[in-house]
C-alpha cells in the first residue's frame, strides 16, 4: 500500500482536487486498492474552533464537471508527526514545498516532491484561489496525478 499526501496552502483548491483527481483515476486504473490519498494544508486559515473549511465551491464545482465527487472533505493541517505515515508527501508549488520542510524539519528520506515534478515541465500549480482559474488547475493537477501514476506502477503493468 502506498501512502500518498497532497499539501497546498489552504487545503480548500489544490490539494483537494489532487486527492480526488488521484482517487478517480486510481479506481478507472484499477489500482485503487494498492494505494491511500490524502490531502492537507500548510497554513491553518481554513481551520477555525478545529472545523476545516468545504472545498472551495468552483474547485468543487470544477471536480463535479469531470464526474468527481469530493462531498465531505475539510481542510486539515500538516502534522510534523504525518512525515512517517506517508510514502510520498506532494506539494503544489515551490512555496508549498518551503513551508511542508519547515513543519517537517527536514526530509531524510526524499518524500517531499512537487506534483509537476512527475512531468516534463516540473512547474508550480498556479492557485486558481488568486488566478479563478480551475480549470487550468484541474488540467495541471490531472497531468501531475497521471504522470505520478504512471511512476509508481512503471514496473507492475498497471
Amino acid at each position: 500500500m502506498i501512502k500518498i499526501l497532497f499539501v497546498c496552502h489552504g487545503n480548500i483548491c489544490r490539494s483537494p482536487m489532487a486527492e480526488f483527481i488521484l482517487k478517480d483515476m486510481a479506481k478507472k486504473r484499477g489500482v485503487d486498492d494498492m494505494i491511500t490519498v490524502s490531502s492537507c494544508a500548510t497554513s491553518s486559515e481554513e481551520i477555525f474552533g478545529g472545523v476545516g473549511n468545504p472545498v472551495y465551491p468552483p474547485a468543487k464545482a470544477e471536480l463535479k464537471k469531470h464526474g468527481i465527487d469530493c462531498t465531505g472533505k475539510r481542510a486539515v493541517k500538516l502534522q510534523k508527526s504525518d512525515y512517517d505515515k506517508y510514502d510520498l508527501i506532494i506539494g503544489m508549488d515551490s512555496a508549498n514545498i518551503k513551508n511542508m520542510k519547515l513543519i517537517f524539519g527536514s526530509d531524510p528520506d526524499g518524500k517531499i516532491k512537487k506534483l509537476l515534478e512527475y512531468t516534463e515541465n516540473g512547474r508550480d500549480v498556479a492557485d486558481p484561489w488568486y488566478s479563478e482559474r480551475f480549470d487550468i488547475a484541474y488540467n495541471d493537477i490531472y497531468s501531475g496525478c497521471s504522470a505520478l501514476l504512471d511512476t509508481i506502477f512503471k514496473d507492475k503493468n498497471a
